[in-house]
């Protein structure tokens, strides 16, 4: 028997589930460069391209980590976008003012956006609360910080988790505490924790196993460049894809490495929806709209001009288009009989002749 399809989420005034396009969600980050100005720009350009929603992030670089930079605290991987930084002074840099989240979000709304955040701390979540959000994001890096888990669990607001590098051991807690605490409508995000992500680190195949091993949606946290890994998870079952977004990567930004700008999100959200609806279902033998085409199939016909009695022969019975005679199969019955009345060159062959 097969699996009863999730039921829809409802975010906001959007709808999420099989049944829907999937949601796509832009990532301000710290694309913004610390401008409230550019923020708002990002929001109007987003909207334009096609999100449904804003995702921001709510933290300060205190209570993300200590203002140390030295040891485990500076980024020395040359592998990395931020290498040469302490955390400290990049927490600085990406970090989203909390005194421009309700201007964010008005702007988003005005466009009619979902419009929420990821709150890293108890601090945060009290503070978007206060903000009336309607859902929240758990980033991959705190999907195993349970007295978050509980924290916004208990908001009863719908919950979007990343899985990041988080084994099924770990997450199998995360979502038992999550709802424990009260969250009834989940949804996982797969997602590469790396910056940008390899397409061949995506595991995408993913998708499905997780939606069933834990019963319910599952999208895509994107941090590959382009937009077809983010396309084909879709076909895959993703409901939401979370993708960063940037007005110009040519400007720099924090995270714009692996962001995608106005035009690049406009195609992205064409394709996801493009790629939703030719899934479709299982069906074989044609849609209606390709029964016209039937016409067009190969079929038998005569080929040259027979009188009554004429033995049908490779050369004067064929298997052309269109395909208005008998099905090519019958051509072997056929071949060595007689034909009952005369037909022309280019008849349709049909019993009668038999």
């Amino acid at each position: 028997m097969s699996k009863a399809p999730f039921q829809d989420i409802q975010l906001g005034q959007h709808k999420v589930g099989p049944s829907h396009p999937p949601l796509i969600i832009a990532e301000l980050s710290g694309n913004h460069d610390q401008s409230l100005d550019k923020a708002l720009a990002m929001i109007d350009a987003a909207a334009a391209a096609g999100a449904q929603a804003i995702k921001l992030q709510t933290y300060t670089a205190d209570t993300m980590t200590l203002d140390i930079d030295t040891g485990e605290f500076y980024i020395e991987d040359k592998n990395s976008l931020w290498q040469g930084t302490s955390l400290y002074k990049l927490y600085q840099i990406a970090h989203t003012p909390w005194d421009w989240h309700e201007a964010l979000f008005e702007r988003a709304k005005s466009h009619g956006m979902l419009a929420f955040s990821t709150p890293f701390d108890s601090t945060s979540v009290e503070f978007l609360e206060s903000l009336d959000v309607p859902c929240y994001k758990i980033a991959s890096f705190e999907n195993s910080d349970h007295a978050l888990l509980a924290a916004v669990a208990k908001t009863g607001k719908p919950i979007i988790m990343s899985t990041g590098m988080a084994t099924q051991t770990e997450l199998s807690e995360s979502v038992a505490v999550l709802r424990a605490n009260g969250c009834q409508q989940l949804i996982l995000l797969k997602c590469t924790s790396h910056y940008p992500a390899d397409p061949v680190d995506a595991n995408l195949a993913t998708i499905p196993h997780l939606a069933t091993l834990f019963d319910c949606q599952v999208g895509l946290s994107d941090h590959t460049a382009g937009i077809g890994v983010a396309v084909a998870s879709v076909v895959l079952g993703a409901t939401v894809i979370e993708k960063h977004f940037v007005l110009d990567r040519a400007e720099g930004g924090v995270d714009a490495e692996f962001s995608l700008e106005p035009e690049e999100f406009s195609a992205l959200v064409k394709e996801c929806k493009r790629a939703a609806v030719a899934l479709g279902k299982v069906t074989y033998g044609g849609t209606e709209k390709e029964q016209a085409s039937r016409k067009f199939r190969r079929s038998l016909y005569i080929a040259e001009d027979m009188q009554a009695g004429d033995m049908f022969t490779p050369q004067n019975l064929r298997s052309i288009r269109p395909g208005l005679g008998l099905e090519p199969k019958y051509l072997p019955m056929l071949l060595g009989k007689p034909i009952k009345k005369s037909a022309k060159k280019g008849t349709a062959m049909s019993w009668e002749y038999l």
